[in-house]
């Protein structure tokens, strides 16, 4: 029988490749938007903006030159275009807000401290007060709903509510 600490290690990874999906479908859907405001833009530059705005919120950063030159360059563009998340992706949100929700729990399930994306999210008003985490089980079937409407397979991956209940303590 497996102890409490493998079944959380079992649906840490199943849970980060939700995210994962989720990041690439916020990516997408950015792109979309700031296409559509920058159309003076080359390509390569909207679609460094777009992973720019993407690698911040959910905390990452690209640490190759050319992606960190960028992000000095284009610092402030970076930030309005977070500012301005809440308005244009709005219908986004709760999907957002889920997936850096799962996200922080998973690091923290690590020892890895990543609160600051949630108050980096709550400050671009991602983060509806009035929306819970929501359980490992409920976030995966949004994930494969969300994966299933934007062409991207996710197997399904069955979670107990034992494992649940062991990942959210």
């Amino acid at each position: 029988m497996d102890t409490p600490d493998q079944k959380a290690s079992r649906l840490i990874p199943v849970l980060r490749e939700g995210v994962a999906v989720i990041q690439m479908i916020f990516f997408k859907e950015l792109k979309a938007v700031i296409e559509k405001k920058h159309p003076d833009k080359d390509a390569t530059t909207r679609t460094m903006l777009t992973g720019a705005v993407t690698n911040e919120l959910f905390g990452t950063q690209n640490q190759e030159t050319k992606f960190q030159d960028f992000c000095r360059k284009h610092r402030g563009e970076i930030e309005q275009e977070m500012i301005s998340l809440s308005q244009e992706l709005a219908e986004f949100t709760p999907f957002l807000a889920d997936a850096l929700r799962i996200q922080t729990l998973c690091d923290h399930q690590e020892g890895l401290h990543s609160e600051e994306v949630l108050k980096l999210a709550e400050s671009c008003r991602l983060l509806p007060k009035d929306r819970e985490l929501p359980l490992p089980s409920s976030f995966m079937a949004t994930v494969r709903e969300l994966g299933k409407k934007h062409k991207l397979l996710i197997p399904p991956v069955e979670i107990n509510q034992e494992e649940e209940q062991t990942l959210l303590q």
